[in-house]
């Protein structure tokens, strides 16, 4: 039997293509996940080397200087070691619960990111429901707090994780009605129709302008949300030690506290979303490329997605000094004053907010 050479090698070669066709395929089936992934993480890198350079400046202080340039690379540093510190595991404590609540934590926040939408095109899941997707999911974090609290076998782990529960409970509530109002506003509970409905107004068109007390109720709902002072109850060293993760070290310590900034750039994110116009500049601007007779729409085709990303993060860290100065501005609260303020404040004023919008879209129509 004669075998033909070049038939052999179109064979291989044929068989060779297909084979990097599907590894090229792989490649970009992971290309969708891995980047939003490695967008968050340098997100969380960024709030945690500009949350140490403002708190060091509020203090007059230097803060991180050393890790690399301006100290930029501190909490990369700090992320390392905890990798490769030692996973100590309670002897009596439920391990299972234990390991699980960390991952929890991180994976229902994580979530949260499909539906902000950073361009009219640039999301990733828009949903027809998607900030009450966000409320939904983010509910689910404290039961992994809780279990965590729980699977240590530790009175003070257990407090934090009850108080955790109690926290999320009583400012999610009010939380609730504010971003319903914005639904009822915008006509929609989609998040990319929440920012193209603002953007019918330009900048008085935000929802911060037409729900000033909703954006003050949706602020002191997220700050209990993320744990931040003078709402950290669930983590108060003078009473707990440390709270839920007191019996935690090494990688998973390392979760609760990428858990808790990626919570706070998910609630700073929602903001720019519902109350600062998003993606939108929605201020006047001069064109300069229209100055050398270029059409707006062929630039905006090509840069209009990066500008969408920019203008959406630049809103969100801005917003993010307002968490980051309260944590050394306030004292902390005691739980019952945190509880009070909650059903008894909060409560009232974002059912009373929602009366409002509602009559007033009642009587627009």
């Amino acid at each position: 039997m004669i075998i033909d050479m070049t038939e052999v090698e179109a064979i291989n070669s044929f068989s060779r293509l297909e084979s990097l066709k599907e590894v090229y395929g792989l490649i970009w089936l992971l290309v969708p996940i891995f980047i939003p992934v490695l967008g968050i993480t340098i997100g969380v890198l960024v709030i945690v080397w500009l949350e140490r350079k403002i708190s060091a400046g509020i203090q007059q202080r230097i803060g991180p200087e050393y890790a690399g340039p301006l100290g930029i690379l501190q909490a990369l540093a700090d992320g390392t070691k905890l990798l490769f510190k030692e996973d100590l595991l309670p002897s009596r404590g439920d391990i299972r619960l234990f390991s699980i609540g960390p991952s929890i934590a991180v994976i229902s926040i994580l979530l949260s990111y499909s539906v902000i939408p950073f361009g009219y095109r640039l999301v990733l899941a828009d949903l027809n429901i998607g900030v009450f997707l966000w409320i939904s999911i983010s509910s689910i974090a404290p039961i992994g707090l809780l279990m965590s609290g729980y699977g240590s076998n530790n009175k003070y782990s257990f407090l934090g994780g009850l108080r955790a529960a109690a926290q999320s409970i009583s400012y999610e509530i009010p939380l609730t009605p504010c971003v319903l109002s914005i639904s009822l506003l915008s006509n929609s509970s989609s998040t990319v129709d929440i920012v193209e409905a603002q953007s019918k107004y330009g900048f008085w068109g935000w929802n911060l302008w037409r729900q000033p007390i909703g954006f003050m109720v949706f602020l002191i709902s997220s700050l209990a949300e993320c744990e931040r002072l003078p709402f950290d109850l669930p983590e108060a060293e003078e009473e707990l030690v440390a709270g839920y993760q007191t019996e935690y070290s090494g990688i998973k310590f390392g979760l609760f506290y990428v858990a808790s900034y990626l919570n706070l750039l998910v609630s700073s994110l929602f903001v720019t979303v519902l109350y600062l116009g998003g993606w939108k500049l929605s201020i006047p601007y001069i064109f300069i490329p229209g100055l050398f007779g270029i059409n707006e729409n062929e630039v905006m085709g090509v840069f209009g997605t990066t500008i969408g990303i920019f203008i959406t993060l630049a809103k969100a860290y801005l917003f993010l000094f307002i968490p980051i100065t309260t944590r050394w501005t306030l004292p902390r609260m005691r739980m019952d004053q945190l509880l009070n303020l909650g059903w008894k404040f909060l409560l009232p004023i974002s059912l009373g907010n929602l009366l409002l919008t509602t009559s007033s879209q009642l009587l627009s129509l």
